[in-house]
């Protein structure tokens, strides 16, 4: 099933279609896919070696050069080949604006009692191995939903799948969330998506706790 719809140009919504950019690579069980390329019903490949079945593959059009588009979401973000170790990427990654990738480090456990959290890529930005590009024009990105919670292997870097958060991190309510939940064909409420697999944090906040 194919559906288009018009949404809000605001956080929450942009947030579940702008992970991955054009030509992201997945492994399937037939193969290497580019993510433009993947159809629900895909068998992809988890970070963990599982195999998951796909259930939706959404996108959206980033307009660059909207005056109304903010400036965060129309950046995507390159990872140079072999910057998180060898193969990770390989070849190099472009992410879409809200992309998070898996992240260990001590200080997640401090914080939030898990071992690795969901961190937004472009907060590791350093404009030499991971650089913002901003698009000349419009270019389409992706994101991809699952029956829960994912860590999807993208080109050899851990991604985090499509969820929409918890209840008051998105604070949505009435008409908007019903036309949120329209986006979603494969889930019929918000409880749907199960809970999260790792929290989410923003790198400044291990930072902070580094500096302590």
């Amino acid at each position: 099933m194919d559906i288009t719809r018009v949404a809000p140009a605001i956080p929450v919504f942009e947030d579940a279609f702008a992970a991955l950019g054009h030509g992201a690579v997945l492994q399937t069980r037939n193969g290497p896919v580019a993510v433009e390329d993947l159809v629900p019903g895909d068998s992809i490949r988890l970070a963990d070696g599982r195999y998951d079945t796909l259930l939706w593959r959404g996108t959206m059009l980033l307009r660059p050069d909207d005056p109304t588009t903010r400036s965060e979401t129309g950046t995507l973000i390159r990872i140079m080949a072999d910057t998180l170790g060898l193969g990770r990427p390989s070849p190099d990654l472009v992410l879409g604006p809200t992309a998070r990738l898996f992240h260990r480090a001590s200080g997640v456990r401090a914080l939030t009692g898990s071992d690795a959290a969901f961190i937004p890529a472009r907060d590791f930005v350093d404009g030499a191995q991971i650089i913002s590009l901003r698009p000349a024009g419009p270019v389409n990105v992706y994101q991809l939903g699952f029956a829960r919670h994912q860590n999807i292997s993208v080109n050899g870097i851990e991604i985090e799948s499509l969820h929409p958060g918890t209840a008051f991190s998105h604070g949505l309510r009435g008409d908007t969330l019903t036309q949120y939940l329209s986006l979603f064909p494969h889930k019929t409420s918000l409880d749907d998506f199960g809970t999260m697999r790792h929290p989410r944090l923003r790198l400044r906040d291990l930072e902070l706790l580094e500096d302590r």
